[in-house]
């Protein structure tokens, strides 16, 4: 096994579309491949080490598609070649495990992110150990999304299981999932830590967060040893509330962070005006979105 350039999450990590949003929600999320590339490259500058990639069908429904993935992963490797891209098996209402984990067996890509309530859902272990121990022996990173405190606990005993690794952990803390409206709180952050700290090996983790406050969650995440994944997935809005001009915006408030690990002189370029190229919507959409 030898693992890529994902063996570590980067400090931060860009979410540029997620599987629900649409330039309805706003006209600068990416939905093509070229979009999503050129997103990816400008959040790149920003700040942003690596991209958590879902991909769009012609309709612009999410798919899991191992084409689409692939012609994403070679354009990157062109355009961005020092970023890595980590796909998803996000369900989103349409898949099942076993799809979930047919897309894996077409394609090997660095990175992968897999919720864990939803790889155990069919009860199949026996397939989901197949599916996390050959991810594993591919040197493929595999980030557990976690949507609860009590998943890090089910995720520590599926390792004790054997279904999943105990080596190479990744987690995904995802906060407000399952709040009114989808708002996150910091505060919420603390109980994870502590879940966190009973996994059998330490974990790399980052967290991610929905609505006006996602600056000052991932800010808590620093604070608290972790990494931070940040995009239109999640959240359009700057910490003062403001509409987000595009990715490369919400990637570079959180590179001024501290903690974030970026360069002071990455930090100011929003402000010079070399980040990004979206223009402020006038509307904002509301639909409803996760994190996959």
């Amino acid at each position: 096994m030898t693992l890529g350039r994902l063996a570590t999450l980067p400090r931060i990590m860009l979410a540029p579309n997620g599987a629900r949003r649409s330039k309805t929600d706003h006209p600068a999320l990416p939905v093509t491949i070229a979009e999503i590339v050129e997103a990816a490259r400008t959040s790149h500058a920003a700040g942003a080490g690596a991209l958590h990639a879902h991909v769009r069908d012609m309709t612009g429904a999410h798919v899991l598609d191992a084409g689409l993935y692939g012609e994403l992963i070679a354009e990157m490797a062109r355009v961005v070649p020092a970023m890595p891209v980590q796909i998803t098996t996000e369900a989103a209402g349409r898949y099942a495990p076993p799809a979930q984990r047919a897309l894996l067996d077409r394609l090997r890509p660095e990175g992968v992110s897999v919720a864990l309530a939803e790889m155990l859902s069919d009860g199949d272990t026996t397939a989901a150990r197949r599916f996390y121990h050959g991810l594993a022996a591919a040197g493929v990173a595999v980030q557990h999304i976690l949507y609860r405190p009590n998943e890090v606990q089910a995720l520590a005993a599926e390792i004790a299981r054997g279904t999943i690794p105990r080596t190479g952990l990744q987690c995904l803390i995802v906060l407000g999932r399952h709040s009114a409206g989808l708002v996150s709180d910091p505060a919420d952050l603390a109980e994870f830590v502590t879940a966190l700290a009973g996994l059998p090996e330490p974990a790399d983790w980052a967290a991610c967060a929905f609505g006006p406050t996602e600056t000052a969650c991932l800010a808590a995440a620093f604070a608290a040893g972790g990494k931070a994944r940040v995009g239109f997935e999640n959240s359009l809005w700057n910490a003062d509330g403001s509409l987000a001009r595009d990715n490369a915006e919400r990637v570079a408030e959180i590179a001024a962070l501290p903690g974030s690990g970026c360069k002071l002189a990455i930090r100011h370029r929003l402000r010079a005006g070399e980040v990004g190229n979206g223009e402020n919507p006038t509307q904002v959409g509301h639909t409803p979105h996760s994190a996959g």
